[in-house]
This record gives C-alpha cells, sequence and structure tokens, in this order.
C-alpha cells in the first residue's frame, strides 16, 4: 500500500482514534469471535486507508461500518467453512489408537506368547519364531539356520501343535493372559 499523503495521514490517524473502539465492538456484534475481532478490526481499517481519498469527510463512520459489515459477513463464512473442513476432517479419521483396554489385552498377550515361547525347545523356538512371527519363507529360515528345507517344514509342525498345546494347558489352569 502507497503512503498516505500528510494531510491524509493525520485524517486517518483520527478516523482509527475515533472508531477503533466502536469498529471493535461491532464487528464482534457481527458475530466476529473475539480471537478474531482485532484482525477484522484490522481489515477495516486497512480498506479505509487505501480508500481514504475517496470517502467523504464527514460520512467516515458509516463507510467504516459498511466496510465491518462486509468484513464480518467475510470472516463469518470463512469461520464456516474453516469449522465444517474441521469437522468433516474428524469425522473422516476416526481415532484409530486402541484403547487403554486394547493395549492391555495386547501386554497380556505378548506375556502369555512369551511364557510360552521361552518354555519351548530352542530348535523349535527359532524356527516358530522366524515363520510366523518375523513371516520369513521356509527356505529363507532354512538358509538362515542352514538346516534343511524339509527340517524346518517338520520343527515347524511340531513347534506348532507344542505351541497351541501349551497355550491350551495355560488357559485351562487359569494362567491365561499372562496371569500368574
Amino acid at each position: 500500500m502507497a503512503a498516505l499523503a500528510p494531510v491524509d495521514s493525520r485524517r486517518f490517524r483520527e478516523v482509527v482514534a475515533q472508531n477503533l473502539d466502536f469498529i471493535w465492538r461491532c464487528v464482534r456484534r457481527m458475530g466476529i469471535p473475539v480471537g478474531d475481532a482485532d484482525d477484522a478490526a484490522q481489515q477495516v481499517f486497512l480498506v479505509a486507508a487505501s480508500k481514504l481519498d475517496s470517502i467523504t469527510p464527514g460520512s467516515e463512520r458509516a463507510f467504516l461500518l459498511a466496510t465491518a459489515s462486509r468484513i464480518a459477513a467475510n470472516s463469518r463464512r470463512s469461520l464456516h467453512r474453516r469449522d465444517e473442513a474441521h469437522l468433516n476432517l474428524l469425522q473422516a479419521q476416526p481415532d484409530e489408537s486402541p484403547t487403554q483396554e486394547e493395549l492391555s489385552d495386547q501386554l497380556r498377550a505378548r506375556a502369555l506368547m512369551d511364557e510360552v515361547l521361552g518354555a519351548m525347545p530352542s530348535e523349535l523356538r527359532e524356527v516358530f519364531v522366524l515363520f510366523e512371527l518375523e513371516e520369513m519363507a521356509v527356505v529363507e529360515v532354512a538358509e538362515l539356520l542352514s538346516i534343511p528345507v524339509g527340517t524346518v517344514g517338520s520343527r515347524l509342525r511340531r513347534a506348532r501343535e507344542e505351541f497351541h498345546e501349551r497355550v491350551r494347558r495355560m488357559k485351562a489352569s487359569g494362567q491365561h493372559l499372562g496371569a500368574r
């Protein structure tokens, strides 16, 4: 924005001094939240500064009020769109984080799994962990452990049976989900 001429600068300062509180109250009463009222009032006076030459002396307050009305309407629409967008965003992205109960269940399940795995013979546990938990292919497990693919298959079958049997026994004895 171009600098105001000295006469215009003095006139503008007078317009602001005489009308700032009035315009601020008006934008508030026109539906602008307190947090946005300062910005809206500032916009009103920026418009007034840019059009000061065309405002008839003595009609500044009428001009400011009409400008405040338009800025308030635009601001309300903008706030409404922002609120709608925020609401849509909240509705579009449901909270997928687990609840406290789900986290507790996960911790108990991990404790159970750790207990069951800890009781298994190491040659069965290694194959079971690599295949079932690390999701490696049988061929990869065989290469990693330097054992034949057939041995991986038979150990995996025995490990699954042992895992399920230990879990069944723990549940039957009341030790399920990490309770002791």
